[in-house]
């Protein structure tokens, strides 16, 4: 090959490689987009129909061959295993409760898992909209993005025999969530058996006498049948079942901008869909409950009194250890400015 020869081929191989990097961007951006979340949900729930609109809106915004696809009923396994599953890939996102969230944010459990602290939505809504901004940031930097906050109604005991009291539940055998040890540490001591299991399985736990009691809302209650075999509901607001909808930072970037920005308006939108008809529909499986056998046990004010005491008990245990020291405080610090403007 004379120099002439070599130096063609040398170009052309030059040109051939710029080609080849300047379509490399085009390729990537025709690759297709896939969400694909996880959730304890039930399908054809309220919470999968939000899901399933939110997705329809992103994928029109997306475009190209963008997939979204929602597993339902713990398919993906429990929260912990979710917020695994999103960090491995095998994710992309989860609506999860606070006891998934906490798996990637600690200090999101203060929105869950102080019993008896909040009194009403109100006060919920106020200390979550206080508090969102520095708990989006601090997912942020853990590699995710929160879509938006919802909940599913009040936390209340659905036991298989009549318990009233604090006393009353002692012995009792808890479902308690598998990865809340500090949380089972507590039941221990107040002289209840928690019984460490996924969601899946509580309601053949309950049917064979494995577990006796489930702090449960209402609404997963009717959903999951477990007023069938647990027909006693305690009617106290111990805590509310908070979550949110949050995708990877990996699969974020992957997408378009128009994408994002559908995908963020409609994660805020199913958020306040979610709070709103979980909500009032608290009261609807309530009564279609009661309908079908539930009892209803109402404590009375001095009954509550004691509840509210035990709550009292145990939040120096909760402060430090299921809930950091700092955001505790953070808490009750507005809590007790909002109560203080509502003449509290």
């Amino acid at each position: 090959m004379n120099p002439s020869q070599r130096t063609r081929r040398q170009t052309l191989s030059a040109l051939a490689g710029l080609g080849l990097l300047s379509t490399a961007p085009t390729l990537r951006a025709q690759r297709p987009v896939q969400l694909r979340v996880g959730s304890l949900v039930p399908k054809n729930s309220l919470y999968h129909q939000s899901l399933m609109e939110l997705g329809e809106a992103w994928r029109a915004a997306q475009g190209g061959s963008a997939r979204f696809t929602v597993f339902t009923d713990g398919s993906q396994g429990g929260e912990a295993e979710m917020a695994r599953r999103m960090r491995i890939g095998q994710l992309q996102g989860a609506l999860m409760s606070v006891v998934g969230l906490r798996e990637i944010e600690p200090t999101v459990a203060a929105m869950q898992t102080l019993p008896m602290l909040f009194r009403d939505w109100e006060e919920v809504d106020h200390v979550r909209e206080k508090m969102r901004g520095t708990l989006e940031a601090r997912f942020a930097e853990k590699g995710f993005v929160v879509l938006g906050w919802g909940d599913a109604g009040w936390v209340r005991f659905f036991s298989t025999e009549r318990a009233v009291l604090p006393g009353d539940f002692k012995g009792r055998k808890f479902f308690a969530w598998g990865s809340e040890p500090e949380q089972q540490d507590i039941m221990k001591s107040l002289g209840y058996t928690p019984v460490p299991l996924e969601t899946a399985d509580i309601l053949p736990a309950v049917q064979t006498g494995m577990v006796e009691v489930v702090p449960s809302t209402p609404y997963f209650a009717l959903a999951g049948q477990i007023f069938n075999t647990a027909k006693h509901m305690l009617e106290i607001n111990w805590a509310p079942i908070v979550g949110a909808l949050v995708i990877t930072k990996a699969a974020w970037s992957a997408m378009t901008p128009a994408g994002q920005q559908a995908l963020r308006a409609g994660g805020e939108r199913a958020g306040t869909q979610m709070r709103t008809q979980a909500r009032r529909e608290v009261d609807e499986a309530v009564e279609a409950m009661k309908k079908r056998g539930l009892i209803v046990h109402r404590p009375t004010p001095e009954q509550m009194r004691e509840w509210d005491r035990l709550a009292e008990q145990l939040y120096p245990r909760i402060r430090g250890t299921m809930v950091p020291a700092a955001t505790f405080d953070e808490v009750f610090a507005h809590l007790r400015a909002f109560r203080a403007t509502r003449g509290r």
